[in-house]
């Protein structure tokens, strides 16, 4: 059963934590949980501050937060492209809970290495790249309006690792993304494998919500925001969102900065 919104940020702070194990593949300590409330139980992610790995380019212990944020944002775009995140104490300490998002068996990519001379159709090369034996594959995605939202949403905050794994596909049929922590930075660090829409117009909602999030930053979502990030990385927010809206296209791959993250799916 899929849980409302609201009821989901009830469960996440105040349900009780009981931790399952450790996801292995993270670069910092990622838990999953269960998670139970009034006979209610479901899955999270757990990510203490405790046990985030120092960045040269990010301060310690603010990838929670950013977590949290990058939550907020998707809310106020209306486009659910996170799920549930709220900061909160747990078993180990403060940190990100997220609700888990189940992906049944038969979910299909829209994202990955594909033969460079059988891209699919409907998807847009990103990048080339050769196997071991020397064989041509092209990096691609779909030209899906999910991933398009996606990738808007990837600008405005400044998401500097989304990899094709940072993105989940549920059985309602919707999109969501995950893995925020190195979001917000006030220096252009946009690093994506969502690059296939490079130079185009933005998909057309997308006027709608960037009005919706420039009125709310100075508002509601502004001050919530400065909660987890600084004055400035929320100030850079308003500016990124202005920016978007004075081009009203998607943006360029930076030329000072690896424009995809490794690995990439």
């Amino acid at each position: 059963m899929t849980l409302a919104e609201s009821d989901a940020i009830e469960l996440l702070s105040r349900g009780q934590i009981e931790i399952e194990g450790r996801l292995v593949d993270a670069s910092n300590t990622t838990l999953r949980a269960e998670i139970t409330l009034d006979g209610l139980t479901r899955r999270c992610v757990y990510k203490p501050v405790r046990g985030e790995r120092p960045l040269w380019d990010f301060p310690d212990g603010t990838l929670a937060g950013r977590e949290v944020s990058a939550f907020l944002v998707s809310q106020a775009t209306g486009w659910d492209v996170v799920p549930p995140t709220i900061l909160r104490d747990g078993p180990l300490g403060p940190g990100a809970l997220q609700l888990w998002i189940d992906e049944p068996d038969d979910a299909e990519s829209l994202i990955g290495f594909v033969p460079a001379y059988d891209v699919p159709p409907g998807w847009l090369p990103v990048a080339n790249a050769r196997d071991d034996d020397g064989d041509a594959y092209a990096l691609a995605h779909a030209d899906d309006p999910r991933l398009a939202r996606l990738a808007v949403f990837d600008s405005i905050i400044n998401n500097a690792d989304r990899k094709g794994g940072h993105v989940l596909y549920p059985a309602t049929g919707t999109i969501h993304g995950v893995d925020h922590g190195v979001s917000f930075h006030i220096e252009n660090k946009l690093r994506t494998v969502l690059w296939g829409w490079t130079g185009k117009s933005l998909i057309g909602e997308a006027g709608e919500v960037l009005a919706k999030l420039a009125a709310e930053l100075d508002g509601s979502l502004g001050e919530s925001l400065e909660q987890h990030l600084t004055v400035t990385e929320v100030q850079h927010v308003r500016l990124r969102v202005r920016r978007l809206q004075r081009s009203g296209r998607f943006p360029k791959p930076p030329q000072d900065w690896p424009a995809i993250p490794w690995p990439p799916v």
